[in-house]
C-alpha cells in the first residue's frame, strides 16, 4: 500500500511525491510498468480506474509516443516487406502527399479533423482516395499491432472538388485511330504502339517481352513479365536509392497468359525482328539479362515507359496541328481503345476478360470498356431496324 508524505495510507500502487504530487503506477497487459501522475488524490484514483479500465477492456495502446513517420517505417518494412518494388514506390509517393502535415504527429494524437484537413489539401479527388487506402490499411496494421484502438481513417471524405464525376477514360475512335497510326509512324516506337492497338497490352507488358515470348508458328505470343524502371527501396542491396530496370511477374495469375496475333500483330513483330537485327548488326550489345527483348532503343538498351509517354506527347502534337479537336493520350489510351473496339466488333467479354488479363470481368467491362459515338450511332440503326421490322410484322404503318 502506498502512503502520503503524512504518512496516510493511499491505495495499491499510489503513493505521494516530495514535491507534493500523486502517482499511481500498476503493469498493463503488455508487460509495460505504466506511471501515472495527478495533483490531488482524487484526480490520481479517478486517472488509475480510467487506465486500468482501458487495459481491461484492451483499448489501450502499447505505445502513445510513435509518431506516424515511424509507424509508416515499419510498416513498410513488416507489412509489406514482401511487395512489387513498383507497389513499395507507389506507397511512398501516396504517403509523402502527407508526410509534412501529418508525418510528425502521434498516432494517438491523430484524429477525423487533421487529418481531414490534410487530404483536403492534395490536387485531386484520386490522389485523395489513394492516399486515403494507404492511411486506412496503416491505421488497421496499428489496430493490430495494439497501438491505436480506432481507426479514424475510415472517415475521411475525399470527395472535395466540385466536380467529383470521374473523367471517361480516353479512347480513340476509328477515325482518330486513324490520324494516330499516320502520325505515330514519323517516331521510334511506332511498332510497341501498333502492337498495343492490336492486343491490348500494356506498355510495360510490350517493352517486357522477350523473342522466346514470340511464337511465331503458332501465331501466340506469351505474356510473362512487365518491365519497370523503378528506385530501389531495398536497403539490403547496393543499388539501394538507384534507378534501374526490373522485370516483375503479373500481380495475378490472370495475367500470365497468351494472345493469338493477328495478322497486323504478326506483320509488327516480323518488323521488329529485322528492325532489331539491324541493331545488332551496328554492333550494339544488350546489357547483362536484357539480351532477348523484342523492343530495345537504337542502342540496344531497355526501354523506359517515361520514353513512351514523352513520345506519345510529340505524336499528339503532330495530329493537333491538322485536327485541332484531338484531346491528349496517353499510351494506357491505346489499351482502352483496344477492348473497346473488340466489344464493338461483338467479342464475347469472357473472352476480352482473359485477352486483357483481368482477374474477373467486371475490371473489364466497367473500365475499358467505352462507348464511343459511333459506337451510340451503330446501336441506335440496330433498334430502329429492330423496331422497323416488330412494326411490319403487326402492320403498323410508321409515319
Amino acid at each position: 500500500m502506498g502512503k502520503s508524505l503524512t504518512g496516510k495510507e493511499l491505495g495499491q500502487g499510489i503513493t505521494q511525491r516530495k514535491d507534493g504530487r500523486f502517482q499511481a503506477r500498476f503493469t498493463n497487459r503488455f508487460g509495460k510498468r505504466q506511471t501515472i501522475y495527478g495533483k490531488t488524490i482524487n484526480e490520481i484514483r479517478q486517472k488509475l480506474r480510467t487506465e486500468q479500465y482501458e487495459d481491461e477492456k484492451q483499448i489501450n495502446v502499447v505505445s502513445s509516443d510513435m509518431t506516424l513517420d515511424e509507424w509508416f517505417e515499419i510498416w513498410m518494412n513488416t507489412c509489406k516487406n514482401n511487395c512489387r518494388d513498383t507497389s513499395r514506390h507507389t506507397y511512398r509517393v501516396s504517403y509523402n502527399r502527407i508526410k509534412e502535415s501529418l508525418g510528425w504527429r502521434k498516432l494517438s494524437g491523430l484524429n477525423l479533423i487533421v487529418m481531414q484537413q490534410a487530404i483536403n489539401e492534395l490536387k485531386t479527388d484520386a490522389s485523395r482516395k489513394d492516399t486515403k487506402k494507404l492511411l486506412v490499411d496503416m491505421l488497421n496494421k496499428a489496430i493490430d499491432s495494439d497501438l491505436l484502438h480506432k481507426n479514424v481513417a475510415k472517415q475521411i471524405n475525399t470527395v472535395v472538388t466540385k466536380d467529383s464525376t470521374p473523367e471517361e477514360p480516353r479512347v480513340l475512335t476509328i477515325e482518330e485511330t486513324e490520324w494516330f497510326l499516320e502520325a505515330a509512324s514519323h517516331y521510334r516506337y511506332f511498332n510497341e504502339f501498333s502492337l498495343a492497338l492490336e492486343t491490348g497490352m500494356r506498355i510495360g507488358e510490350i517493352i517486357g517481352l522477350k523473342w522466346s515470348d514470340i511464337d511465331f508458328a503458332n501465331r501466340t505470343i506469351y505474356v510473362n513479365r512487365t518491365l519497370v524502371y523503378i528506385k530501389s527501396d531495398d536497403k539490403d542491396s547496393p543499388n539501394f536509392g538507384k534507378w534501374g530496370f526490373e522485370f516483375h511477374e503479373p500481380k495475378t495469375d490472370k495475367g500470365r497468359r497468351k494472345i493469338p496475333m493477328t495478322l497486323k500483330a504478326y506483320q509488327i513483330l516480323k518488323r521488329q525482328l529485322l528492325w532489331k537485327r539491324g541493331v545488332e548488326a551496328k554492333g550494339y550489345k544488350a546489357p547483362e539479362g536484357f539480351e532477348d527483348l523484342v523492343f530495345t532503343t537504337t542502342k540496344n538498351t531497355p526501354i523506359s515507359p517515361r520514353d513512351t509517354t514523352v513520345v506519345m506527347k510529340y505524336i499528339f502534337k503532330r495530329i493537333a496541328l491538322k485536327e485541332p479537336q484531338f484531346k491528349p493520350l496517353s499510351p494506357h489510351t491505346l489499351r482502352h481503345t483496344f477492348a473497346t473496339r473488340c466489344i464493338e466488333r461483338g467479342m464475347n467479354p469472357k473472352t476480352l476478360q482473359i485477352i486483357l488479363g483481368h482477374s474477373t470481368i467486371q475490371i473489364t467491362m466497367n473500365l475499358y470498356c467505352h462507348v464511343t459515338d459511333d459506337m451510340l450511332i451503330s446501336e441506335m440503326s440496330k433498334f430502329e431496324a429492330g423496331a422497323n421490322n416488330d412494326n411490319q410484322q403487326i402492320g403498323v404503318k410508321v409515319v
